[in-house]
């Protein structure tokens, strides 16, 4: 049995294909039903934002045939997402693409505790890892001597130690000094704890609280924002409101890059 299509319009009446072309930003077209003439500013999931030379915006659905570009009529599609590449690290360096983690150095960077330590891989941790430089913590100061004789530095392992609130005529400065060679570098921020080390505005406070003596200052932070007292949950949102260098003070900036510099140095 013979078979017949459905569609019965004679091919004379049928509409030539239009061709198809992606609404980039910038496109000046027009919207024929409306006669709305302005550019491309945006293109979503079934709709494409134009604008007129008078600024006023109008959306219209990506339909077949739905413009005209120059006079012509024109389908639009919605433009293939590029991908994106960043050009610089967290740290601002310049990004390496492709670029493979180094085996690691002999050499190690050390901070006092776990946030510092998460806090630095935030910022650094593309840097690190090209360089091969691994970073532990210590959780607390008053075990480094014991730490740094057991790490015996030397040329090909050199020891970085980052402290924290490291201040002349302190405990932590009196640690330091003990243990600071020729191959181990101990250097510190003023902050009473890493946290301090992220700029206010980033994590949207007016600034970081005076919390009174004797109190446990991370939790007086809390408190004093009006924070829930969970430490933990604090980081996390401390941590999440980083997303680049330009989120930290020079204090803290310094003194990282100091250290990575002083581990990668070669003889």
């Amino acid at each position: 049995m013979r078979q017949y299509s459905a569609d019965l319009t004679p091919p004379w009446k049928k509409p030539k294909p239009v061709p198809e072309v992606a609404a980039e930003a910038g496109l000046v077209v027009e919207e024929p039903g409306s006669g709305f003439c302005g550019a491309v500013i945006r293109c979503e999931a079934g709709t494409v934002t134009l604008e007129d030379r008078f600024g006023k915006h109008r959306v219209f659905p990506l339909e077949p045939r739905g413009f005209l570009l120059e006079g012509r009529v024109v389908t639009l599609v919605r433009p293939a997402a590029a991908p994106v590449r960043p050009t610089r690290t967290a740290s601002g360096s310049v990004a390496v693409p492709g670029a493979r983690a180094r085996v690691a150095r002999a050499g190690r960077i050390y901070v006092e505790g776990r946030h510092d330590a998460e806090l630095v891989e935030r910022v650094w941790g593309d840097d690190l890892r090209i360089e091969g430089v691994v970073v532990e913590y210590l959780e607390g100061i008053d075990d480094l001597p014991a730490i740094v004789d057991d790490f015996a530095p030397g040329p090909d392992a050199r020891l970085g130690v980052l402290v924290d609130h490291l201040v002349p005529g302190t405990k932590e400065s009196r640690i330091a000094e003990s243990v600071t060679s020729e191959y181990a570098l101990v250097v510190g921020h003023p902050y009473i704890d890493v946290w301090e080390a992220v700029k206010p505005a980033s994590v949207g406070i007016p600034a970081w609280p005076r919390v009174p003596r004797g109190q446990d200052w991370k939790t007086g932070v809390c408190r004093a924002l009006g924070w829930p007292e969970n430490t933990g949950a604090a980081w996390e949102r401390i941590l999440g409101s980083v997303h680049s260098y330009k989120d930290l003070e020079p204090e803290l900036l310094g003194r990282v890059e100091e250290l990575i510099d002083f581990v990668t140095a070669v003889e």
